[in-house]
């Protein structure tokens, strides 16, 4: 399998502290992390997949890890990181992609490992998953969520998003936000 990326978005590379202590690394994720995606997918517990996938898998399927190869402008993946020693350990991961039929807008999934939520590492995705969709023109992010993912829809709610009930089914909320050139330099400049 061949991956050509026009442009690494290198600006998207930011280090914070989680409130545990920890440094992370949150950067641009690239296709030789298929392993660190994997091993991140196996660390979830069973609840925390069903939450970002909305269905049951025992290992993350090929299909699903190589969806839509991320071209960093119509697919943004981004994945955070720790590092102990010379090993890397993926502890969340955010990304969005287009509409197809709307350019103004994205779906966004976010998942964050168990046991890192709570520290701000999914706040700190977000956050950078916004900034970049709305300097690239995008005006709208949707997700949908489990309505029981009390930890996202607070997250959600948080950062400005409307949830609302999903009338095809009453397992899931919508969240919505509208964005704006305006709130990509706010942010850019509270960052």
């Amino acid at each position: 399998m061949t991956y050509t990326i026009a442009r690494y978005p290198v600006h998207l590379i930011d280090f914070v502290s989680a409130a545990n202590g920890r440094r992370v690394t949150i950067r641009p994720m690239l296709p030789q992390d298929f392993r660190l995606q994997r091993e991140f997918f196996r660390s979830l517990s069973v609840g925390a997949r069903y939450g970002r996938f909305l269905t049951s898998f025992n290992d993350l399927p090929d299909a699903i890890a190589e969806r839509g190869k991320i071209d960093y402008s119509r697919h943004l993946a981004l994945l955070a990181e720790v590092f102990e020693g010379n090993s890397e350990t993926m502890v969340g991961e955010a990304r969005y992609v287009i509409d197809e039929d709307d350019a103004a807008t994205c779906e966004f999934a976010i998942a964050v490992a168990d046991d890192w939520q709570g520290c701000g590492i999914g706040r700190a995705l977000l956050a950078k998953l916004e900034r970049e969709a709305a300097a690239s023109g995008i005006r709208r992010m949707l997700a949908d969520t489990l309505h029981d993912n009390k930890a996202m829809r607070r997250l959600a709610a948080r950062r400005g998003y409307a949830v609302k009930a999903n009338h095809d089914d009453a397992r899931l909320v919508k969240l919505e936000k509208q964005l704006s050139a305006w709130t990509a330099n706010v942010q850019h400049l509270a960052a």
